[in-house]
Order: C-alpha cells, then structure tokens, then sequence
C-alpha cells in the first residue's frame, strides 16, 4: 500500500468505510497515524473490527489502563482497537478508535478523511469540520501529500462529465504499452492508497493515471497532476452543488492545483470547458473529437464518443513522451471497458449490449447513436429529469422499456415519440420483454441514463445482472 512519514503521529478522521475509506485506514495505520473511524452503516463497521476476537482495545476511559479482549463481531463507538489480529502487530502510535466524528471533539485533527460519497454540501460533517478548524480532505489528497515519498514519478489526471473511465484505462493501456510502470486509481479500479507504489524501470519513472470525479476533486487541495485532462463539462450530479455553475468550477479545480511546468488537456467542445482553458496558467493543449481521425482501425474505439475519448488520450500521451508507434498501436489493441458499450452476447442475430455505466443521458445518447435499431432499456435513479441529449437519436429506438425508480417518468417523456414504450419496473422485466421482441439486426441495448442506486448496489452489479439475465435467456 502507498504510505508516507508525513502522516506518523497526526490524528485523522475517516468518514466512510467502504473500499476507499478501509484503504484510507489501513493507509494511515500503516504510516503511523492515530486514526478514528466511522460508518453509519453498522456492517461496515463491524467488518473493519478484528473477526476472531484476538484483537486488542485500549480503554478510552480516563486514568484507565491494561489490555482486554475485544468484543467478538460487535462494532462500539467507544472501543478503540488496533488493526485486526491477522495483520502485523501495530507499532506504537497506531491507534484505531471506532466513533462518529460529530460526537467527538475534533480541535488537533489534521484532517477528516471523507469518502466521495458522502453529501458535504448538505451532511453536518462539513460544518463541524469548518468550526473545528480541521481541512476536509479526500484520499486522492492523501496521496497528493504521499508523493513526496513515493519513487519518481508522474501523475495524469483524468475528469470530466463523460468519458472519464474510457479515457483513463486507454491512456493507462497506451503508457503500459510502452513499456513504462502505470497505475489505474482515483474513481477507477483499486484504491489508490491500497496500490503498491509504481518504481521506475528502465523506460522511465512510473506514472499514476487517476481517473478524478467533482466529488473526488472537492476534496483534493495540493495534487499538481503533470497532466491533466478534461473532455466535457453537461449538467450532473447537480444536487451535489449550487447550480451547473458550481458543478463546472468543480471540475476546474484540477487546473487550478497545476504548476506552470505542467501540461492541461482541454477539450474545447463546450462552453464551460472552454472557459476553464481560457484560465490556465501552464502548458494548455486543446483538442476536438476530429482531432482523432479514422477509428476503423479501433474495434473497442468505436463511435464519435470515443473520438473526443481518443484525441485526449493521444494529447496526454503525446505529453508523456510516448513514442507515436506505440501510441497508434495501442489504439489497436484496446479491449475497452466493462460495462461501457460493452458487447455481451448474440443470439438469434439479436446483439446484446451492457451500458451500464451511462447514468446520465448525454452518456446514453452516443449508445443510442451507435446502433441503428435498438430495444432500449432505460432508468434508475434519475439525475435529471429530460432525456434531451438522447432526443436526436431517438429515431433508433424500436421499443422503451422503463424500469426503477424513474420508470413512470420516462414512460411519460417517450410515450409518442418511440414505437413502444412499456413501464415493466425491473431489469430482468425489461430483458425478457425485449428479448421477446426484438427480431435478427436489432440491439437489446441497457443504457439507463440514470444511477443504480434505486434497484442495485452500483452501475457495476447493474451490469453484471444484465449479463447474468441474458447468459439465462433460451
């Protein structure tokens, strides 16, 4: 895991156990930092406690001292313990106390340590943080303030509305290709503080390829990424901010962290981008989807989506120093992501399509757009409450079918304007009526333009239901 000194004995809070917050503890542990922690959800909390009852707690009580067993399986606010007995022994200073950061007295914390999904513009953390006087930070921060004890290396920074993860795992393929130490991180693949540290090798120093979310960026202060990238800037995630306007200067933040040595990556093919270029301060790149020419020769590059993913990705490169060859055949070789577009199955001359990681429409519409005659299966847990980008491409689609939490809405924006349009309320409905339907050259396509938060843990086990359904279809 990436560790650093800077972190031996100061004192964090972590908000959020889930995959990045139990990274971000055992990161800081590890380190030598006195660590307090919390999740409201009591499993979350329980499954960070030592499951054999061998571990070891510290009474928090006053003129209390000695060692005693902890509980078996029982999460307690007010149980300090040590990492679980099946890890190395602590060293001294690496105190773990489970308790709620807003029962606490949080004045001497050096940080409260928040996972991106908690809502700081409205949970109470935000304002008990502020009147303590204590940075709210995320782990992308924590590993800003790593790198100064990491190995040489360079940092790309990846964000934007849509195309993010697409543009990471190609720039992260194409570095690989040549040969140089690359890491995925940030919204993408594993914790970055879980990874092992990148050492360079004989064709350069490693480079860190994070894919960045505005929450992520909220709560990054100091990370000067070498590059940085930014493909597009459409309404999401607007409950999350003040407006589009507060959402756009979210996303701007990456370059305003840059030093004037480093290198932005703009795409200028909206408003709030361009805006963000006009105000950088160091080397500036701007790019279109026409700068990346002919994709025939792409398979998992396909569709005029991935020209916009593919120019920014030959920019950064560019930026990196990768040979142009190895650029343009790592193009070639791509095998593209799960659950983007991704081709699952064909039968009966029916194709079957998981788009599971389009949660939000202008994400969909470049699906819609790909496949001439579709049996769309949309909806979720709306972010808006249009469908507006998909409107051009809504020739292409034979049969809606409506499902989750915004099944009646989009039931009510597609009637009259698709073939058919059914409310069938859950995915495996959705797919056993298409696939009823749909005859040889059509797509069954899952493109929900919506969260999954409604009806499934993430977009990821959206997608993997949807597989799992069509693999059962006879």
């Amino acid at each position: 895991m990436i560790t650093s000194p800077a972190f031996r004995g100061k004192r964090y809070a972590v908000l959020g156990l889930a995959r990045s917050g139990l990274a971000t503890v055992q990161a800081l542990l590890a380190s030598g930092a006195h660590v307090t922690a919390w999740d409201s959800n009591e499993e979350a909390r329980t499954k960070i406690l030592p499951g054999t009852g061998r571990g070891t707690a510290r009474s928090v009580v006053e003129g209390e001292s000695g060692v005693a067993l902890a509980s078996r399986g029982t999460a307690s606010a007010e149980r300090p313990l040590h990492r679980p007995a099946d890890d190395p022994p602590p060293r001294a200073g690496e105190d773990f106390v489970l308790a709620d950061p807003l029962s606490i007295d949080l004045a001497g914390f050096d940080g409260i340590v928040v996972s991106p999904g908690v809502p700081i513009n409205r949970h109470p953390i935000a304002g008990a943080a502020k009147a303590a006087g204590v940075p709210l930070i995320g782990d992308i921060e924590l590993f800003a303030q790593a790198r100064a004890s990491l190995p040489p290396h360079r940092v790309v920074g990846v964000t934007g509305t849509n195309g993010k993860s697409t543009t990471t795992a190609l720039i992260h393929h194409i570095v690989a290709s040549a040969g140089v130490p690359a890491m995925l991180g940030g919204n993408i693949g594993l914790p970055i503080l879980r990874q092992q540290p990148l050492a360079p090798n004989a064709n350069g120093a490693g480079v860190y390829v994070l894919e960045l979310s505005s929450y992520q960026l909220d709560l990054t202060q100091s990370l000067a990424c070498d590059v940085a990238v930014l493909l597009n800037i459409t309404p999401d995630h607007l409950d999350r901010y003040d407006g589009f306007a507060g959402y756009s200067a979210s996303k701007g933040r990456l370059f305003k962290m840059q030093k004037a040595n480093q290198v932005a990556v703009i795409a200028i093919e909206d408003d709030p981008s361009r805006a963000i270029a006009a105000g950088v301060v160091g080397g500036l790149v701007t790019i279109t989807a026409a700068d990346a020419g002919d994709q025939k020769d792409w398979p998992a590059l396909q569709g005029p989506h991935n020209a916009q993913n593919v120019s920014a990705a030959v920019a950064a490169t560019r930026a990196l120093g990768i040979d142009e060859a190895v650029i343009e055949a790592a193009l070639a070789t791509y095998p593209g992501l799960p659950h983007r577009m991704e081709r699952v199955a064909e039968k009966a001359g029916v194709l079957y399509v998981n788009d599971s990681k389009a949660t939000n429409p202008t994400s969909t519409a470049p699906a819609l757009a790909a496949y001439p005659a579709v049996h769309w299966i949309v909806g979720g847990l709306a972010k808006t409450d249009d469908l507006d980008a998909c409107e051009p491409h809504l020739g292409h689609v034979r049969g809606a079918y409506t499902i989750g939490d915004s099944a009646a809405m989009y039931e009510r924006l597609l009637r009259g304007r698709v073939p058919v349009v059914e409310n069938v309320g859950t995915l495996e409905h959705a797919v056993r009526r298409a696939a009823a339907v749909a005859v040889a050259g059509e797509v069954v396509l899952l493109s929900p333009a919506c969260a999954s938060f409604d009806q499934f843990r993430d977009f990821e086990a959206r997608g993997d239901a949807f597989r799992s359904l069509v693999e059962g279809l006879t």
